[in-house]
């Protein structure tokens, strides 16, 4: 399989396309005006605890307060001994008012919701997570020879008495490195960690204390791996500092990072303009003539898997079953490619042989193998949908594009020009009982006032007749279908 990272970047915004066989399954957007905030360490201080919720709101410099959970709070064993404070505690035991905490965004800001965040610091590196206040050592669930996986441990707990205490995640790409490069990084790690650790103590609150790599140097550590294939990139500037980069941390990439100095753009090399676009519709059609709907909502994402145009072969179920099985690659490449996350319900095409519904959830578990974010599928529910969970910690593709509708405020309809005519009838009925006036005048939008005066001209010559008073209507170009007001005279 073939796999590329396309880099396009402008003074304003940098994206990372990433590429399987020619098709775009990713993008990653990040303007200079509103970074990703997701890794960032802050020195933040405690404006409002809420026992009820076994929460409190955040204040770390941002417009917005952000959330910690009690959950998410972490304390070293040291820490427990000497407050002497039991396993289960509550948050007012936790924190207080005006107090200064150490805190890591692991959500950015989404909606009206500010930063999710933890007191669990995590700093990566290229082959390591330090974890500080922690005291395991973990492995990557993709690492799955258990003799590498025992080797790798065995590395870390040979050298980590050399450092301040705290845990360790071992990541995928670790498989095969030798006990030098791993103590290395650790050193790395530890360096990393003591100037955070500075800044905590000499900063004021609500201080950014430790910024996570820019979007570029983000995905060559965090999506980078043997199996990438090119790295190209349009700008000269990026180009040398990631072949640094590289060089220093990634050895293995660098003979696959291209200077890409061509005159056509390089997003237009796969079509992944067009493709951007394509995932901002609801509609996405698949090859054989069926279709899926998508549908984002704040509480979850509902998608419609539909046969369309396809008619099959053999017989309807034959079809259906055809049809889903197409649908769940499909769906994957949207997650990836929209950065879909939360809860996700998907209606599969009702199929009622078991062994096809066994079929297609497998194909469903087999196409998210593929996916960097965390996942999990319960069972087909008894309605035949599909409850899955993907792990959201940034903005969706559509979050970070658009913007709701002004017209319908997001809403995706409008009331209908008939609808607005009845309100207009029931607003001057309400106006005329209320006070006295010689005249109405309706002002309301180009098609409302166009039915008034054609269609509902009866029921407006009745309604003068039945109040007694003359109504003109008069046309305002500025207002949407929705919007009118009537005026006494």
């Amino acid at each position: 399989m073939s796999e590329e990272l396309l880099i396009n970047v402008t003074p304003q915004e940098t994206r990372v396309a990433y590429v399987e066989n020619g098709v775009l399954h990713e993008v990653h957007i990040e303007r200079a005006r509103r970074r990703g905030l997701v890794g960032n360490v802050y020195k933040g201080k405690v404006s409002r605890v809420l026992p009820g919720m076994q929460a409190a709101f955040i204040e770390i410099g941002l417009e917005r307060t952000a959330f910690l959970h009690a959950s998410d709070i972490v304390q070293t064993a040291a820490e427990k001994q000497e407050n002497g404070i039991r396993s289960t505690e509550t948050i007012m035991e936790l924190l207080r008012e005006g107090q200064d905490v150490i805190v890591q965004v692991v959500k950015d800001p989404m909606g009206t919701k500010g930063a999710r965040l933890t007191t669990q610091v995590s700093i990566p590196s290229r082959y390591l997570v330090y974890m500080p206040g922690a005291d395991h050592i973990g492995v990557s669930q993709k690492l799955e020879d258990e003799t590498e996986r025992q080797r790798l441990k065995d590395i870390i707990s040979q050298y980590a008495g050399e450092f301040d205490p705290g845990g360790y995640i071992i990541r995928t790409v670790a498989e095969g490195v030798g006990a030098e490069a791993i103590y290395s990084d650790m050193q790395f790690l530890q360096k990393l960690w003591n100037a955070i650790k500075e800044h905590s103590e000499t900063d004021v609150s609500g201080s950014l204390i430790h910024e996570d790599l820019p979007l570029v140097m983000r995905t060559m550590r965090d999506l980078s791996g043997t199996a990438i294939e090119k790295v190209r990139i349009d700008s000269n500037e990026t180009f040398n500092k990631v072949h640094k980069f590289a060089s220093k941390f990634i050895s293995e990439l660098v003979n696959c990072i291209e200077y890409y100095p061509g005159e056509r753009p390089i997003f237009d090399i796969y079509s992944i303009e067009d493709e951007i676009r394509k995932a901002l519709d609801r509609k996405v059609t698949l090859k054989s003539g069926g279709y899926l709907i998508i549908d984002q909502t704040e509480a979850m994402t509902t998608i419609d898997v539909n046969t369309g145009a396809f008619v099959g072969h053999r017989n309807l179920e034959e079809t259906i079953f055809k049809t889903n099985l197409e649908a769940t690659q499909a769906i994957v490449r949207q997650l990836r490619l929209r950065n879909l996350g939360g809860i996700i319900i998907i209606d599969f095409i009702d199929m009622l042989d078991p062994e096809h519904r066994r079929q297609v959830l497998r194909a469903l578990e087999k196409n998210l193998e593929r996916d960097h974010a965390k996942t999990h599928i319960s069972e087909v529910s008894s309605l035949g949908l599909v409850e899955m969970t993907r792990k959201r910690t940034r903005e969706s593709l559509e979050h970070v594009l658009c913007e709701p509708c002004p017209t319908c405020n997001g809403r995706g309809s409008l009331m209908t020009a008939e609808t607005v005519c009845y309100e207009i009838f029931r607003e001057i009925m309400r106006e005329a009982r209320q006070f006295e006036a010689q005249q109405f005048l309706v002002l309301a939008a180009q098609p409302v006032v166009d039915m008034l005066l054609d269609e509902e001209s009866t029921s407006v010559a009745e309604l003068e007749e039945f109040i007694g008073i003359p109504i003109r209507f008069q046309v305002e170009s500025e207002y949407i279908q929705e919007q009118f007001d009537v005026v006494l005279m």
